[in-house]
């Protein structure tokens, strides 16, 4: 069918729970989305209702890219509630699901958010990646630099220290 993105739509509870599912998948398919596999829903879930508020509250927006009436993609554009910071945002949760990898989908969710962060006025976007899964190139060629590493700033387990990772698209 193809990707529809909708920006801010309404945040029922049908939809928290279908955003909640696919960051399960993503998490349990490999995707670095602020957890690691395996991962249930009781432990997502906060995390997500504490993202969905910063959305109701009116400081963050929510992107979601629909197939048909499948959720298959989602990102957060969050502020970083400070004044000097203001002309630019954080894209976090970055996610496609897996069985719409190879579509195009996080490429398209990635513009669409660029094009929103245009509509906003914003200067630039940001985004962090955990390392050591190749996820830089994907952002790279989207046009993002890399401007910022910590290493091993991330303990996925005991000996598995990651770093992370600020990439930087200028929307000047």
């Amino acid at each position: 069918m193809g990707i529809e993105f909708v920006v801010d739509p309404p945040l029922t509870e049908d939809l928290k729970e279908r955003a909640v599912a696919l960051w399960v998948d993503v998490t349990n398919a490999g995707g670095a989305v602020g957890f690691v596999a395996p991962v249930e829903a009781s432990a997502v879930r906060p995390v997500a209702e504490a993202a969905f508020q910063g959305v109701a509250d009116g400081y963050d927006r929510l992107l979601v890219g629909l197939d048909g009436d499948e959720l298959v993609a989602l990102l957060f554009v969050v502020s970083n509630r400070f004044a000097l910071k203001d002309h630019w945002r954080v894209l976090k949760r970055v996610m496609v699901t897996p069985k719409s990898q190879g579509k195009g989908y996080g490429a398209a969710l990635m513009r669409e958010a660029e094009a929103l962060g245009r509509r906003m006025g914003l200067a630039a976007l940001q985004v962090t990646v955990r390392g050591g899964l190749g996820i830089e190139r994907f952002y790279l060629g989207l046009g993002y630099r890399e401007v910022g590493r910590i290493p091993g700033a991330l303990r996925l387990a005991p000996g598995d220290d990651r770093d992370e990772t600020y990439m930087w698209l200028g929307l000047a």
